[in-house]
């Protein structure tokens, strides 16, 4: 058995342990009287059930699989039923084999896959008018595989335009399962090589557009409201004078990391400050989890998927119809589609090379 293996049995029976000790505490009349810890430990449970399941069909077919060997090897047996038992035992080999494979991948990803919504921000970076147009073609496509090809649901909750048509900013929530599995590699620099709409001489030229991906926190646990200073003011930009009547603007400012949030987007500050809310909930949960990241990666190399906005993760060069994702060294000629939502093949190469960075970081 390989170190790795090892490592993950040992891992395997913690959490098997883990989850015996949390069915014992909903048994306890004293736990049951207090709703908060039924809840948390519920919760906790859950997340646990689906990988502890698999690995006690584990433990029961090697059990199986010590018993056929055991009647094989039996002298007292008859040679039909050695014969059968012979033939079982291969196809137990092959379940336990692609069973413990399934288990793996379910350990180091199943974090990931419990995050069932996002909240995205797309900023144009270098390249002027260029770079907010590219932005608004990043959304497009996000909404394309989003909304198309995954079924989830998208809102779009506030934006900036540019003159002819782009994105300064843009930020958008995607919620569906899986949803931080697929789109948390998508943190990062994405840098477009096109002769843009506003250049008369056909020039190729470089743009920058950041992306970060930011899973949205349950409202739990995450923020104290007496941290948070709001501000309220009225809304700028497009609307005419029915905006501006009523103060619709809410600003949010997280006082122990100064991070803030303004929202201005709709007419309403109710709806505005909802909106202002989940967004710093989920940018105040991202730097708390960059800290812990970099804790825990101090020693080593950061996955993909970290999100650093400042790495350059993907260029799209649109005379070649050629996107190249940087982390992984994968390019498919087949930009066109890949902006209409196909990001299917770029999306499985960069979960398969995570997946097996995490099992040699175990």
């Amino acid at each position: 058995m390989t170190d790795t293996n090892s490592i993950v049995l040992k891992k395997l029976d913690e959490l098997d342990a883990r989850f015996t000790e949390l069915e014992n505490q909903l048994n306890d009349p004293a736990v049951n009287i207090d709703t908060t810890k039924v809840i948390a430990i519920s919760k906790e449970q859950g997340k646990l059930k689906a990988i502890v399941s698999k690995y006690r069909s584990y433990k029961k077919l090697l059990s199986d699989i010590e018993q056929t060997g055991a009647i094989i090897k039996d002298e007292k047996t008859e040679a039909d039923m050695k014969e059968l038992a012979t033939e079982e035992l291969k196809q137990l080999e092959g379940k336990k084999d692609e069973l413990f494979n399934q288990i793996k991948e379910s350990l180091v990803m199943s974090d990931d896959a419990a995050v069932g919504s996002v909240i995205m921000e797309i900023r144009a970076g270098t390249g002027g008018d260029e770079a907010a147009l590219f932005a608004r073609d990043l959304y497009d496509m996000y909404m394309h595989y989003a909304a198309d090809n995954q079924h989830w649901k998208v809102e779009l909750m506030d934006f900036s335009p540019s003159e002819l048509g782009g994105f300064r900013e843009v930020i958008f929530n995607i919620k569906g399962p899986g949803v931080w599995a697929h789109l948390g590699y998508e943190g990062g620099g994405h840098r477009v090589q096109r002769v843009p709409q506003t250049e008369t001489q056909g020039r190729i030229h470089t743009s920058a557009v950041t992306v970060a991906v930011l899973p949205e926190p349950e409202e739990v646990d995450v923020i104290n409201p007496a941290d948070v200073v709001e501000y309220v003011s009225r809304a700028g930009g497009p609307g005419g004078q029915a905006v501006n009547k009523i103060n619709s603007a809410v600003k949010l400012e997280h006082k122990p990391t100064g991070i803030t949030v303004n929202m201005r987007e709709d007419r309403s500050q109710h709806k505005n400050r909802a909106k202002a809310w989940r967004l710093l909930r989920s940018r105040v949960y991202d730097h708390y989890q960059s800290i812990e990241r970099a804790k825990r990666e101090k020693t080593r190399k950061t996955m993909i998927g970290s999100g650093d906005r400042s790495e350059k993760i993907r260029t799209y060069n649109y005379p070649q119809n050629r996107v190249t994702d940087h982390r992984i060294n994968l390019s498919l000629y087949n930009l066109d589609k890949v902006m209409a939502g196909a990001m299917d093949d770029l999306i499985a190469g960069l979960i398969e090379h995570d997946k097996k960075l995490r099992l040699e970081s175990l």
